[in-house]
């Protein structure tokens, strides 16, 4: 485990790119061009991502990122 010591405006900062991303992220998994295998690999990234929002978002923040469990997703 590593422990990581940033301010507040540091905080704000990877919150948005790490929503960004989950957001970005979640577009692409709707997209029927994209490979299964691709998607697959991309939900495996998406919960990484996700986990890092958790420890810096509020609670109701995350619930916007929960990846819902269906054939696309």
């Amino acid at each position: 485990m590593m422990g990581l010591l940033i301010n507040e405006m540091e905080q704000r900062e990877i919150e948005y790119l790490l929503k960004r991303e989950l957001e970005e992220t979640l577009i692409d998994l709707e997209d029927s061009r994209i490979d299964h295998n691709v998607k697959r690999v991309m939900r495996e990234r998406y919960q990484t991502l996700f986990q890092l929002l958790r420890r810096l978002a509020t609670e109701q923040e995350c619930m916007k990122y929960i990846l819902k469990r269906s054939g696309n997703r």
